[in-house]
């Protein structure tokens, strides 16, 4: 690792992906389901996006080729980083991207400050806790000069106390990897080796507690890339949720909700009694502090505003019922039981299943789904069917129902296949950009790469393309992409017309 980074790591870069919690639409989303207006999603055009701490700028292209009417702007203060960025965006033609190379700890007092337009959305995704205690003093000062009144701003981060078991874990890596390795991803993955060994000889705070074990079991299939940003980083810090939300408030921000939909609803972050124990408390933040400890997630995706301008519950729901839902799964794979925080929750499917066979003909609005079944005694409410058709992931808001498919989306979708078409990272998530959706759908890179291919060449050879996709591979590998190829065709091809990719 070289002195420039100041401690985080700068010689290996950070992954592609995307995280539609970042999506403006999905922030808006997070904000009327918890009575805050937004004009992200009745008026999307013209809108200023400002990512901080950009990586490789995948999620900010993204963006910029699904809405040619954004002006978005990306910052990350490694210039290889700047440097890919720039040319996927040349290569694309985009031309309402721009790209800073700064260091968000000195960017706000320094002539690169007004390169940086005012922001009607913010996306911090991982920095918060990957930094140093001046580098996110200067990303409060630069959020307080650039977000507009009424700006939403999304900040994840690792999350106490759900990380509490596994700080041990991330010491051992980072110690043990900088002292048996060089490079970064070596590092970590030698520190890994060590805390793996620590966790066969029964080391007591090494990998004992659920949430390490649960850690361990993911790190299995993780990029060496993403262990070294994870563990490596010399500022790593794990924070609470009200330490965040009393340095925003320094930029006039107000916590509004979890962009994880599920998160915002009691009932399904907390059992019975954990809500009673809540509910003693008026203070927001105490709320979270009791969610938190009762068995939050260890990366919490907050949304924040400049100025809350307050719904009544009949607005509120009049705004949510307009909104238009896309389907994102088959019909036939759609889940009527999902794992959240207070254990599982079940979607009645009389009232569901008739909605998922309307979304798969055509994209409706949550008042139109609520029509199918108006008869129905306790029938499911606006806010409850887009927090669990959208926050299970199976549905998704578009911004422009009735929009069509793009000719810049196809050359986002080349090159974006170019980066990540080889066989050993096929199965890592990516995104499909969509003008309908104003944003991505998550997919597996190799169903990116099935799409370049089917819009590219137009018949599809399922066998002839796992040679093509991953040439060299053995007989069995082949047989076995070629499978997977014809179904990502027969399942997806539905899902890809609806979210208006093809």
């Amino acid at each position: 690792m070289t002195d420039w980074g100041g401690g985080y790591v700068t010689d290996v870069a950070y992954l592609l992906g995307f995280h539609p919690e970042q999506s403006p639409a999905h922030m808006a989303l997070t904000a009327l389901i918890n009575g805050v207006a937004s004009e992200v999603i009745e008026q999307p055009e013209g809108l200023s996006y400002l990512e901080l701490g950009s990586g490789l700028g995948f999620s900010a292209l993204l963006l910029a080729a699904s809405n040619p009417s954004w002006r978005v702007t990306a910052i990350d203060f490694n210039p290889e980083h700047i440097a890919e960025s720039r040319a996927f965006a040349a290569e694309v033609g985009l031309r309402n991207i721009t790209f800073l190379e700064a260091d968000l700890a000195a960017l706000a007092d320094s002539p690169p400050e007004a390169l940086v337009p005012e922001a009607d959305v913010v996306s911090l995704h991982g920095v918060w806790t990957w930094v140093s205690a001046a580098t996110r003093a200067g990303i409060v000062k630069l959020l307080r000069a650039k977000v507009r009144a009424g700006g939403l701003v999304h900040v994840s981060y690792n999350a106490l106390p759900a990380w509490q078991g596994a700080l041990g874990l991330q010491r051992v890596v980072r110690e043990a990897g900088r002292k048996l390795a060089g490079r970064s991803d070596r590092q970590a993955a030698a520190g890994l080796e060590t805390v793996r060994a620590l966790v066969a000889a029964s080391a007591r705070y090494v990998g004992t507690d659920p949430f390490s074990k649960q850690l361990l079991e993911r790190l299995n299939d993780a990029s060496t890339g993403y262990l070294a940003h994870e563990f490596m980083n010399r500022d790593w810090q794990p924070v609470f949720h009200a330490d965040v939300a009393t340095a925003l408030a320094e930029a006039k921000l107000s916590y509004v909700g979890s962009a994880r939909l599920y998160e915002n609803f009691p009932d399904l972050a907390m059992n019975e009694a954990q809500r009673t124990a809540a509910a003693r408390f008026d203070d927001p933040l105490l709320f979270e502090l009791i969610k938190d400890v009762s068995g939050g997630p260890a990366l919490r995706h907050d949304v924040y505003v400049r100025g809350a301008r307050r719904l009544g519950e009949n607005e509120r729901n009049r705004i949510l019922s307009g909104l238009t839902l896309v389907l994102t799964r088959p019909p036939g794979r759609f889940a009527y039981e999902i794992e959240v925080a207070a254990g599982k929750a079940t979607l009645n499917r009389e009232s569901y299943e008739p909605m998922v066979e309307a979304l798969a003909a055509a994209p409706r609005t949550i008042a139109g789904l609520l029509a199918l079944r108006e008869r129905e005694q306790g029938r499911a409410t606006p806010p409850e069917i887009a927090a669990m058709m959208v926050g299970s992931g199976q549905a998704m808001v578009a911004l422009r129902p009735g929009a069509g498919p793009l000719p810049e989306l196809d050359r986002f979708h080349a090159a974006a296949a170019r980066r990540v078409g080889r066989f050993d990272t096929l199965a890592r998530s990516i995104g499909l950009a969509s003008h309908r959706l104003g944003s991505g759908l998550v997919v597996p890179a190799l169903e990116l790469v099935v799409l370049n291919r089917l819009i590219s060449e137009g018949a599809a050879e399922p066998s002839a393309w796992a040679r093509l996709i991953a040439p060299g591979i053995d007989d069995a590998q082949a047989e076995s992409l070629g499978k997977d190829i014809a179904r990502i065709l027969e399942e997806r091809t539905q899902i890809w017309r609806l979210a208006g990719t093809v």
